[in-house]
């Protein structure tokens, strides 16, 4: 829990460096939740992929709530690319493919979690193959499109 000078001191424009940090924990996670059970270690793994999940869950509900609060204080959807021109098509695509990706990890994560707690190991590998790159896909370039739209090209 944040401590309670910590929590009044944030605000809204602070969630994107959260949501950022949340991502990157979110990928870490799931890279080593995959080397776990490359390892064996089943019961390490379950725990650590179950918490890459509850990461990517506080993640959504941040990332909601700013889009809320923008738009409810700023009349805003979001920040806009500043970057070169020549640059915007490549950062389109990788938005896109970033949103278009994350509406399918949490559905993809939850039937991951429900293969493998129900022990259908055959069904939770076979989905797994699927769900691992795209949610690390998703974990990281959340990462660089903050990194872009607030640090390389901030405007």
């Amino acid at each position: 829990m944040l401590p309670a000078t910590l929590l009044f001191a944030l605000s809204y424009r602070d969630l994107p460096s959260i949501n950022a940090a949340l991502n990157a924990l979110a990928a870490v996670l799931l890279v080593v939740g995959v080397q776990l059970i490359r390892r064996r270690r089943e019961t390490a793994h379950k725990r650590t992929m179950l918490a890459a999940f509850g990461v990517s869950v506080v993640f959504l509900g941040c990332y909601l709530a700013y889009h809320q609060l923008l738009y409810m204080n700023e009349g805003s959807h979001g920040k806009a690319f500043a970057g070169p021109s020549t640059l915007r098509p490549a950062y389109l695509a990788l938005l896109i493919s970033h949103v278009l990706l994350a509406m399918a990890v949490p559905v993809l994560a939850l039937i991951t979690i429900y293969h493998g707690y129900r022990d259908n190991r055959a069904k939770h590998r076979r989905i797994a193959r699927w769900t691992y790159p795209i949610w690390l896909y998703v974990s990281i370039t959340g990462v660089v499109i903050y990194a872009l739209l607030y640090h390389v090209y901030p405007g």
